[in-house]
């Protein structure tokens, strides 16, 4: 009898016959670049399986989501930098209108000139430093009469002038870059 953990070492004997072995392939030592593994990978593996073209999808989804919600976030950002300082240009407004109204009702007493003169520059430089942070006054007389950013408070029966125009003004309106941050408040002139 033989041993069993004896292992046969007679070249002679076919290990094929061996049922050890029987069915197994010998091993081959393959080396493969990793290209070359992807590619062989992509035509063998699932090329047709719909579990393979699910993840795909859903991949794909997921890609275009991010991308999405990247440009959602970027945006935000930028609409954030533009209108942070909303709240506080629309306390200052009250200010400018105070100066609009003291130019407004100033009298011509000679006296009184110089003050009027200085209440004109502050009105100015006020205005000049709202400007460059995205202020603009809004509400002309004599401008088409636009919903959008005038809101109509009264009509004029004006004879020169064409219906539909703004005939008087009773509030500056004011814009912040491209949003609306206070209607004007205008009357509009209509035919008698």
């Amino acid at each position: 009898m033989s041993d069993p953990h004896d292992t046969n070492t007679d070249p002679n004997i076919d290990s094929k016959t061996d049922p050890q072995t029987e069915g197994v392939e010998p091993e081959v030592d393959v080396t493969l670049t990793d290209e070359e593994l992807i590619a062989l990978c992509k035509e063998r593996v699932c090329v047709l399986c719909a579990e393979k073209e699910e993840a795909d999808e859903e991949r794909l989804r997921s890609l275009a989501e991010m991308d999405n919600f990247k440009k959602r976030l970027h945006r935000e950002q930028e609409d954030f930098r533009k209108y942070a300082a909303e709240s506080v240009l629309a306390d200052l407004l009250p200010i400018l209108d105070n100066l609009d109204l003291a130019l407004a009702h100033a009298g011509d007493d000679p006296a009184c000139q110089n003050i009027i003169v200085g209440v004109d520059m502050t009105r100015k430089v006020f205005l000049d430093t709202l400007r460059n942070h995205g202020l603009t006054p809004l509400g002309e007389v004599g401008e088409p009469f636009n919903p959008e950013i005038h809101e109509a408070v009264g009509e004029d029966v004006r004879v020169d002038m064409e219906p539909g125009l703004v005939s008087s003004l009773h509030q500056r309106g004011y814009m912040l870059r491209e949003r609306l941050l206070r209607p004007a408040r205008v009357a509009v002139s209509k035919s008698a």
